[in-house]
């Protein structure tokens, strides 16, 4: 295994971290057995990073780790897990479910604790409540001993977050897909900067970037030195010192050995000139598969009808660019899951929610007739219909 600084902090931390968000399952719960099994033959390979979440598997993620990590385990491996922000109405509730994390997972302290999916209004609210002075006290207490955030919003809120607190570490969604999506390559560097550790998470965008479409993988077969589209993807993110962990959510052995093997050959500006122009090819291979031509420059937004209208055309583009339409229904699903379950969003912010005023329609730049795709684009993640490419 290859290890890595770890911003400011004295650790070195293994290149491969082990996500436990999309673990195996078998009859609706996690599969423990498999699961066990992956963990300990990534940790016996030398990962030392192990994060989950309060909603991952409904739960079970916590308490499978708190089981799994029994038996010296816990003490090879840096743990971390996130206050799910959605769920906290008052500040009783930081305690109420660090207290519950701690006892699913059955440690007395966590290595980190992060709050959950940052955002500009969420980082409002938990602002608001005492969340920075409340973390402080907590980590006096021993209940954890870093302290850091996971973030899912534009680089301005990224940047208003980072710069509130001296941070231990942050968690950002990056790949070579969204260099200037959400905190962004900019984001990367900004963090990096400060010192603050970054760890990425979504780097094959949930597994998005392994099956490309036949147009990507003829790029692929022109580069020279063979690799799979995973590892082309890995490589990358492994290739800038300013990534301190690739957190991968594994869900089989197979992927496990893979991005092991991968993490040990893994190094720091290793990347030729022309690697790295291919993977720019590659990029805008996939770009030209866009169907929507949204540039996510927000003029939509807010919606009267709080329709997320960027994230229903990003997820529909992502069916089409990625040859995967169930991982775009499995947003869709997500989001409605999130709502009307878990009440990450006070509103339903899929497509299904446009009412038809057609504000949207006058704002865009692009000239795009979103509130035309509107009832296609539910049509096509939410009852199954088949895709389309344009309106005519």
């Amino acid at each position: 295994m290859h290890y890595r600084p770890f911003g400011k902090l004295d650790f070195q931390v293994s290149a491969l971290g082990f996500g436990a968000m999309r673990l195996p399952v078998k009859n609706h719960r996690v599969d423990e057995d498999e699961s066990d099994r992956m963990l300990r033959f990534a940790v016996e390979a030398g990962c030392n990073y192990v994060d989950t979440a309060w909603p991952y598997h409904d739960g079970q993620s916590e308490e499978f780790l708190g089981r799994a990590l029994k038996g010296g385990l816990r003490q090879k491996v840096k743990l971390a897990t996130k206050l799910p922000s959605w769920e906290v109405k008052k500040a009783d509730d930081f305690d109420r479910f660090l207290d519950a994390q701690l006892a699913r997972l059955q440690t007395d302290a966590l290595d980190f604790y992060l709050l959950h999916s940052l955002g500009k209004d969420s980082w409002e609210k938990l602002s608001s409540l005492g969340a920075l002075d409340w973390a402080e006290k907590a980590r006096k207490a021993g209940k954890f001993r870093y302290l850091g955030f996971s973030f899912h919003d534009d680089l301005d809120a990224f940047k208003t977050v980072i710069d509130a607190c001296d941070w231990d570490m942050c968690q950002i969604q990056y790949n070579y897909m969204d260099v200037e999506s959400q905190a962004g390559a900019a984001g990367l560097r900004y963090a990096a900067a400060k010192n603050i550790a970054v760890v990425v998470m979504e780097p094959l965008l949930g597994g998005r970037l392994t099956t490309p479409p036949p147009s990507v993988q003829s790029i692929w077969n022109d580069g020279g030195k063979k690799r799979t589209p995973a590892a082309w993807a890995l490589d990358w993110l492994w290739d800038q010192p300013e990534v301190a962990c690739v957190l991968s959510g594994m869900s089989t052995m197979d992927q496990v050995r893979e991005n092991v093997a991968l993490a040990g050959v893994s190094r720091t500006n290793s990347l030729t000139q022309d690697e790295c122009a291919l993977i720019g090819r590659v990029r805008e291979e996939y770009r030209k598969l866009i169907v929507i031509p949204c540039t996510n420059c927000r003029y939509c937004q807010p919606c009267p009808h709080h329709v997320d209208i960027p994230g229903n055309i990003g997820a529909y583009n992502d069916g089409v660019m990625y040859h995967n339409p169930g991982a775009a229904r499995g947003w869709y699903g997500w989001a409605k899951y999130a709502h009307e379950t878990q009440k990450i969003f006070p509103h339903d912010v899929r497509a299904e929610s446009c009412a038809q005023c057609g504000e949207c329609d006058a704002k865009c730049p692009q000239s795009i007739p979103i509130s035309a795709w509107m009832p296609v684009i539910h049509k096509v993640l939410g009852e199954g219909g088949d895709y389309v490419t344009s309106l005519q």
